[in-house]
């Protein structure tokens, strides 16, 4: 007898794909702990102008152009192998550009303040992230092949002859790849669907709220489903069956854990109250083709990085410091640190960041300044860098 389905009876996967619109195969490690999906295919519509003597719509002909986008909502969680990066790396892939940096970690020669020597070659790039004690940071400098500069020092400086962790750290490049999403569904008599050529528009991570969540919205080549699919959509054959369902262990990390590094010269702040950085790509889509009603690649437009962010107001140095650089227009570099665990970390970097002047809100018992979006500034395809570690 049929029933109804849970919206809980779900699960997610997501894998880059080798082409737009190809498909991408998975395995169980791909899937990925979402919180929602949003799928909207549209199909365009125009105004037909023929007269048929009557006031009745006589329908549109099949084969339009079609216009699929999507939202995909996820906590950020803990992950099994940092080197590795967290199931839902293809979707930052896709939303930044870039292939991911991998460090596999290093032993420690000395660290002092922000300068961090190894023992061996580091093989580090700038932007790219190394961890230690729960933390995660950010190379600045490149002092030499054995030594780093980092975006602020660590809490604990680790000792020489201890083992700095592993990091796999994702930056932005001119082009976009683009992404294949599934979603799975009990029973297996339920439609399932699949997002082929997911191109991400714009990414969200929201920090120090209930949990940190990240936001990934966006436009698709086209949504496949198991009811109507045939063969040759996505380049398939056949619809593909979902892969065998591994170990999914995983825990969400509270929002109310992790750091903000702000200022010209990075202070700590223990005050921030709420934070967002937002990433938008500009994209468009080749979608106006002669002879295909789905789009046919990405083209991606100017990049937006923002941040934008509330503090409670202090009597102490850096507070003010930020309000001086917000009313002089002068640089600042942005890090939050969200989750205080190895395998539970995740950094974000904005190396250059013109503060707005904050807006003061007095509503409730203690001041607090919220400066609205401030956008984030570079050379190439280096305003952020996001980490995991």
């Amino acid at each position: 007898m049929a029933s109804y389905i849970s919206s809980n009876a779900n699960r997610f996967y997501a894998a880059l794909e080798s082409a737009y619109g190809s498909v991408a195969a998975i395995a169980a490690s791909n899937r990925i702990p979402a919180l929602k999906l949003t799928v909207q295919q549209q199909l365009e519509v125009t105004n037909r102008k023929d007269k048929t003597g009557s006031r009745t719509f006589p329908g549109l002909p099949a084969g339009g152009r079609r216009r699929t986008n999507f939202e995909l909502q996820t906590y950020m969680t803990s992950w099994q192998s940092a080197a590795g990066g967290p199931a839902y790396g293809p979707l930052f892939q896709a939303a930044l550009g870039a292939a991911p940096l991998v460090f596999n970690g290093g032993m420690v020669a000395s660290c002092s303040n922000t300068t961090l020597a190894f023992a061996a070659p580091h093989g580090l790039n700038v932007s790219q992230a190394v961890s230690s004690g729960g933390e995660i940071r950010f190379v600045t400098v490149i002092v030499d092949a054995n030594t780093v500069e980092i975006n602020a020092p660590f809490t604990a400086a680790p000792a020489s002859g201890t083992t700095i962790g592993a990091a796999v750290t994702y930056q932005p490049a001119t082009e976009l790849p683009s992404a294949s999403v599934f979603d799975y569904w009990d029973p297996a008599s339920a439609v399932q669907r699949i997002l082929s050529g997911a191109a991400v528009d714009q990414m969200e991570i929201q920090i120090d709220g209930d949990f940190h969540e990240f936001h990934f919205s966006g436009m698709a080549q086209d949504v496949l489903d198991s009811a109507s699919f045939t063969a040759g959509q996505g380049n398939l054959t056949s619809y593909p069956a979902e892969p065998g369902i591994g170990a999914f262990d995983y825990s969400i990390v509270p929002g109310n854990l992790g750091e903000a590094w702000l200022g010209t010269t990075p202070a700590q702040f223990f005050t921030v109250t709420e934070a967002a950085v937002v990433l938008k790509n500009g994209l468009d889509t080749r979608s106006r083709e002669f002879g295909f009603s789905l789009p046919q690649a990405i083209s991606p437009g100017q990049r937006t990085v923002q941040a934008s962010i509330g503090l409670y107001s202090q009597t102490d140095s850096a507070t003010p410091a930020l309000y001086q650089a917000a009313r002089q227009q002068t640089p600042i570099s942005v890090m939050f640190q969200l989750g205080q665990m190895q395998g539970q970390v995740m950094g974000v970097y904005l190396q250059s960041v013109i503060p707005e002047v904050p807006q003061f809100d007095d509503s409730a018992n203690r001041l607090q300044w919220v400066f609205k979006p401030s956008r984030a500034q570079g050379t190439v395809d280096n305003e952020i860098a996001v980490a995991f570690g």
